[in-house]
């Protein structure tokens, strides 16, 4: 829907360019710095609406490799993490395992132990997380954080 819009908008703006350059058809003297040259203002139009959307074309697309190089290096540093953590998607949905490092113990209370009173409904629930792994993770996760700033 997105693309559909900029499509829309895109054409509804050459229109506009066109409409502009056909009524403007006269001689113009235009100067460069060791010369000057009469053109149609038409084609001075087309030539600088020409011009303008080829540079905003190119820093779209410097814009667009500059943030797949980025992904790329965030992507390799998540799984940095992840490797030195233990840390796996599939056991952090099933609560954990021993195994990696993590575990919940919710053998605290039960549902019916909770009340109103209670901080948060999960505060019976706590992770643990080795201790020579939770410095490594902390820097790296600062160091993401970090990135997602500059952004």
């Amino acid at each position: 829907m997105k693309s559909q819009w900029f499509l829309i908008l895109a054409l509804i703006f050459a229109l506009i360019t066109a409409t502009f350059a056909v009524i403007n058809v006269e001689q113009v003297e235009v100067n460069f710095l060791f010369t000057s040259v009469k053109l149609p203002l038409i084609l001075l139009i087309l030539g600088s609406v020409l011009l303008g959307g080829l540079i905003v074309g190119a820093f779209g697309i410097y814009r667009g490799f500059r943030q797949q190089r980025q992904i790329k290096q965030l992507n390799a540093k998540l799984a940095r993490i992840l490797e030195v953590t233990g840390y796996d998607e599939m056991d952090a949905a099933s609560g954990g395992s021993p195994e990696n490092g993590f575990s919940v113990n919710a053998s605290a209370g039960s549902d019916s132990s909770l009340n109103e009173s209670s901080a948060h409904p999960f505060s019976a629930a706590k992770a643990s997380v080795p201790s020579k792994d939770t410095e490594t993770a902390r820097h790296a996760f600062s160091e993401e954080k970090d990135v997602k700033e500059k952004l």
